[in-house]
């Protein structure tokens, strides 16, 4: 049985929906915080149990003769992704899948990327086989900041850099090949990126060019922005971690494309004007 968390996230969801296509809905499980928003994949045969990273025990009823266990992960802290690993070394399962990034590193700039290396190092110490997909920055960071500038014409963001924008549907096809074909990605595996890089400059000259509704990207300090964020309501731990992802930008740490994810899916990788397309005009 395969089991997949965080499967009412629209990352996991995919990745279920995938999968029942391709294997008996009665070979797979999910976890999920709040059984009944999968209530709809329990209907069609899919085994529901509620899996919360923060209470081990729940995950050892979720993880329960499980093969194998895709672990999406969540906020950049390394601790509740160490427990589902420990969760599932205990389930005995053969293999373990965690949705990594591209940039992990415990020296990055971006908390989420120092968890993620952190996790990595967590996977190598538990002794289970593992593939850590490194998965490109989700091209849909772009449609939620450029949703506000579709409004007032102005993308008002601090300094950033070039960024490999990858889509949501190339990362969930990685992801259930990984899970269906053991062997072909083992231990961490290369950054599966977009393929071009692009700044929020550029974001807003496609999102012009989409619309018809000109968006002139405007750079402000980062106090100047943060301060903005905490105006409008942004929690102080999201505005900083925000923060860390300009900053790395900035440091080029995203500034990678590689060939590893359209020759893993036999056709190229979907570019960010074409996510833009369908996000922002449908």
């Amino acid at each position: 049985m395969i089991v997949v968390t965080g499967a009412t996230g629209r990352l996991g969801r995919a990745v279920v929906e995938r999968l029942a296509d391709r294997m008996p809905t009665d070979q797979l499980g999910v976890s999920v915080r709040d059984p009944a928003k999968a209530a709809d994949l329990a209907a069609r045969g899919i085994r529901v149990r509620r899996g919360d990273f923060a209470d081990p025990d729940s995950l050892a009823t979720a993880f329960e003769g499980a093969s194998q266990v895709l672990i999406v992960s969540g906020p950049a802290d390394p601790a509740p992704h160490r427990a589902a690993i420990d969760a599932a070394k205990e389930a005995d399962v053969e293999r373990i899948v965690y949705t990594s990034h591209q940039a992990a590193n415990l020296d990055s700039l971006f908390s989420a990327t120092r968890g993620h290396a952190a996790t990595e190092l967590d996977l190598v110490d538990s002794g289970v086989r593992f593939t850590a997909l490194r998965n490109g920055f989700y091209a849909s960071t772009t449609t939620f900041m450029l949703r506000s500038a579709l409004e007032t014409g102005e993308l008002i963001l601090p300094e950033d850099g070039p960024v490999s924008w990858t889509a949501h549907r190339d990362l969930v096809d990685a992801a259930v090949l990984a899970l269906t074909e053991p062997g072909r990605l083992d231990g961490i595996t290369p950054a599966l990126t977009g393929p071009e890089l692009l700044d929020y400059a550029d974001a807003a000259a496609i999102a012009t060019d989409l619309t018809g509704r000109k968006i002139i990207r405007v750079t402000v300090p980062d106090e100047e922005w943060k301060q903005a964020a905490l105006a409008r309501g942004m929690p102080d731990h999201l505005a900083e971690l925000t923060l860390g992802i300009f900053a790395a930008a900035r440091h080029r740490e995203f500034a990678v494309v590689d060939p590893a994810l359209p020759s893993l899916l036999g056709r190229p990788a979907t570019t960010l004007h074409e996510v833009l397309a369908t996000e922002l005009t449908t």
